[in-house]
């Protein structure tokens, strides 16, 4: 199995690396990542300026562009015959009307644009709480390999929220759910001509049963987005 690894946290960033370490083992991994941070530009692409690839070792790719420039240059250049896309692990939830902010999203939804398979996991990051990235990837490497069991329809991919926080001896329980629609409970403070977001993740509504509510409520929340 080749498996092609991106985010939108930078090629360095510590979940891109507890991902590589849970999935190494099950296959070839290609490494293809932006060269910096680039979290929340949503789905830009670049197409009327050059990228820069860089090689920084074997099977792994600084890319300047981003989370959707990096899919689409893993699966059209470096690797068009991957089996699966995984984008993450972000450090922060990107649950309900995020999906669509999300670089890290972007990534998963654009190899499904592509016709590959593909899945975004994000760690929810609880207020006042750190990620022990040990503990996620001992929750993820599960998940991740039992999303890969299951058949997943062209066009589809994965989104996967994990909640916070975890322990190693109690394994979260799971549910499939739908997208949380609602918006967040955000306002913009003014100090003179310039506007300033001022909103939490922790506070937003949740409608019951969806993506939001099931992550914050203490479950895995697994969503299946289509093109």
């Amino acid at each position: 199995m080749k498996l092609i690894l991106t985010n939108d946290d930078g090629v360095d960033a510590p979940g891109l690396q507890i991902l590589f370490e849970t999935l190494h083992t099950d296959g070839e991994i290609i490494v293809a990542a932006p060269d910096g941070p680039r979290s929340g530009v949503g789905h830009q692409v670049t197409t009327h300026l050059p990228i820069l690839v860089r090689e920084l070792s074997a099977g792994r790719y600084s890319i300047g562009g981003t989370p959707a420039d990096c899919a689409r240059i893993a699966l059209k250049v470096l690797a068009p015959d991957a089996d699966w896309l995984i984008a993450g692990i972000n450090p922060g939830a990107n649950l309900g009307s995020d999906v669509y902010n999300s670089g890290t999203v972007a990534a998963a939804r654009e190899a499904a644009i592509l016709g590959f398979r593909s899945i975004a996991i994000s760690q929810y990051v609880a207020r006042n709480h750190t990620v022990d990235w040990d503990i996620t990837a001992y929750h993820a490497e599960s998940l991740l390999k039992m999303l890969m069991g299951r058949p997943l329809a062209k066009g589809k991919f994965w989104n996967v929220n994990l909640p916070h926080p975890l322990v190693r001896e109690s394994v979260p329980a799971y549910e499939f759910c739908a997208l949380d629609t609602g918006p967040h409970n955000y306002v913009y403070r003014r100090e003179g001509q310039n506007y300033f977001y001022e909103g939490a993740i922790h506070e937003r509504p949740r409608q019951p049963g969806k993506d939001v509510d099931v992550c914050f409520g203490g479950k895995v929340a697994i969503t299946l987005l289509q093109v």
